[in-house]
């Protein structure tokens, strides 16, 4: 099986090789930090274009795996909104194989998000989509929210304001303590990054219009790996709407990050999950508890904040990551309303 090209990518806590046939292979534009060669990886994702190296559909499709999974990539569809030609599922242990187009479609979509669920599971972590920065004295925060809630726009205005950039997208959680994974960041078409765009290539995104472009061309300051929990904010930024900044109980927030942060639930790898237990229910059932014990904890032992705020009006930006530094809250539980300066 040629491999004309390979990387091998750190995403903090666990490192993955990522190899195509191609020479030029778009997904090594998703990672932001490549692991030191010699680095023995977690897993191996081999991807093979069939317009680079034809192979039989009918050999592939007596190879490949039985799960649902595999049964959906046939089909065409990866994960959530991201489908794409059929593709082919071959998993060993340790190693996945893609036979398809447009591959990398399937990398960041499927493979990282199953991989770091997976091996959070193996090591007792909490695997959250979630946004996060830190402060200098390490407290960081995390942004979770549905799509279209202003996460990336609170993330920027905060990395941009002084806060130092932690994760975009992904999170490991264990015993309070927030460990990034490191990845590009989408960037929008828009006047202040045309120079950015356009001097440094950067590679379109999968949604259309978008591009992806590392942390570090964005922000100042190096990117942290690792942070404590002080704050957890659900972003729900709608104009027409009261704006306000507002704390809200662990139950509530808790109960959010449930269904908005939770990665299994979220990516809809339950039956990936359930996979990885080898179908037993007991272990299955025994994780999923533990997850919700680890989303509870979570909530409990940090300061949970709903945000309805313009993180491009300087005044309240200012205000918003003053109090979110601050040691101590100045913000009382339920309190309607903006944070004052």
């Amino acid at each position: 099986m040629p491999v004309r090209s390979s990387r091998l990518v750190d995403l903090n806590l666990l490192t993955v090789r990522i190899s195509s046939n191609l020479e030029a292979f778009d997904a090594y534009a998703y990672f932001s930090r490549d692991a030191p060669e010699g680095t023995a990886p977690d897993h191996e994702i081999v991807c093979v274009d069939l317009d680079r190296d034809p192979y039989d559909p009918r050999v592939l499709g007596e190879l490949g795996d039985r799960t649902l999974r595999a049964k959906r990539f046939r089909s065409g569809y990866y994960l959530n909104h991201i489908f794409g030609d059929p593709a082919y599922l071959v998993t060993e242990p340790g190693r996945s194989f893609v036979f398809g187009r447009r591959l990398e479609r399937t990398v960041w979509p499927y493979f990282v998000k199953r991989i770091l669920t997976d091996f959070a599971v193996d090591h007792g972590y909490l695997h959250l989509k979630a946004g996060g920065f830190t402060f200098d004295d390490g407290g960081a925060t995390l942004l979770v929210g549905p799509n279209g809630g202003g996460k990336t726009v609170f993330l920027t205005q905060a990395c941009l304001a002084g806060a130092r950039f932690l994760t975009n997208t992904h999170v490991l959680v264990r015993d309070g303590e927030a460990h990034a994974v490191p990845s590009a960041v989408r960037v929008r078409r828009a006047p202040q990054f045309e120079a950015l765009i356009d001097g440094h290539g950067l590679v379109p995104h999968l949604e259309s219009g978008d591009f992806v472009a590392a942390p570090e061309l964005l922000f100042p300051g190096e990117p942290r790996d690792r942070g404590r929990v002080r704050n957890i904010v659900i972003t729900d930024f709608a104009p027409d709407r009261p704006q306000g900044f507002e704390r809200i109980s662990a139950e509530q927030a808790g109960l959010f990050l449930g269904l908005f942060a939770d990665a299994v639930v979220n990516y809809g790898l339950k039956d990936d999950l359930l996979g990885h237990h080898g179908g037993d229910l007991d272990a299955f059932t025994a994780t999923l508890a533990t997850l919700r014990r680890q989303l509870t904890d979570l909530a409990e032992g940090a300061r949970c904040y709903r945000a309805n705020v313009d993180m491009l009006d300087p005044s309240v930006r200012t205000a918003v990551l003053a109090e979110l530094a601050s040691v101590s809250s100045s913000v009382v539980p339920d309190a309607a309303g903006p944070v004052g300066p």
